[in-house]
């Protein structure tokens, strides 16, 4: 599995595995557990998953998945803006970890921007770190304007990542997010790489795809992760398409595959506004 480095010089893969939408309906636990269990029983090492997934049902589910697997995956969870203060994030935290029965989160990740400031949720990060509840801090759903906020203020130069919508029909943070990302050496985390599985019924996406013998969303998901800097977390309970977002990741893609890709999806204009899901 190809890898990226944060900041602070730790590796994570370029692909990990999704979990919104996981943790909502009690009859559908069993699928989720073993579709987690394949996954981590088949390469891939990173789960991505939040408090608001279910209202911790997610962060359940993954806890039971890893009890008696023998292996501890690269755990990603993200904590609810209002419980970004720093005794909120405390206490948001130990209710993730009780729920994911583990004793550390390796990125944990403001969801979205709220009314708390920058500062006393970094400090309230900070503190996570120090006491070694979590290994490291990011943010989600920021823009270029926020990024560079935190980067403004005291501690927010350790901010690992930043979790954005990102695939080939929604190109929005190739115009200012990710230069300014990449210049401080800081990958993008794309959710919805598949646009929630929307980009099947695509027929730009169709046509492209049979040409090169691919699958629609496996090729939408190769190209994600073929970007400079981009890692993606694909969501399925479907241990067959789990297979393919593996094989999908480990194939190269020729320059006229992707030329053909972005001529069918163009770039963003300039000024393009963030999106969110």
């Amino acid at each position: 599995m190809q890898t990226l480095t944060l900041p602070n010089g730790s590796r994570v893969p370029k692909l990990g595995l999704g979990t919104w939408g996981m943790g909502e309906r009690r009859g559908e636990v069993a699928v989720e557990i073993r579709a987690i269990s394949h996954a981590l029983n088949n390469g891939i090492t990173l789960l991505d998953t939040a408090e608001m997934y279910g209202e911790g049902g997610a962060e359940e589910v993954i806890g039971i998945a890893l009890k008696g697997l023998g292996q501890r995956p690269y755990l990603v969870s993200k904590v609810y803006p209002h419980n970004a203060s720093q005794s909120g994030l405390a206490a948001a935290c130990e209710r993730s970890l009780k729920r994911l029965q583990v004793d550390h989160i390796d990125l944990y990740l403001l969801h979205w921007r709220g009314n708390i400031a920058f500062e006393e949720t970094i400090e309230g990060f900070e503190s996570l770190v120090s006491m070694g509840k979590i290994g490291a801090w990011g943010v989600s759903n920021m823009d270029a304007c926020d990024l560079a906020e935190i980067w403004s203020t005291p501690g927010g130069d350790r901010c690992q990542t930043n979790q954005v919508l990102y695939n080939l029909s929604r190109r929005w943070p190739e115009d200012t997010l990710m230069p300014v990302m990449k210049g401080k050496k800081m990958p993008v985390m794309a959710y919805s790489p598949l646009e929630q599985g929307l980009l099947a019924d695509d027929e730009r996406l169709k046509v492209i795809a049979k040409e090169a013998g691919m699958a629609p969303l496996d090729l939408a998901l190769a190209w994600v992760v073929s970007q400079e800097n981009v890692f993606g977390i694909p969501k399925s309970v479907f241990p067959e398409r789990i297979d393919g977002f593996l094989k999908a990741v480990e194939r190269p893609l020729s320059y006229d595959l992707l030329e053909a890709l972005h001529l069918a999806f163009p770039p963003p204009i300039p000024g393009s506004p963030i999106e969110m899901l």
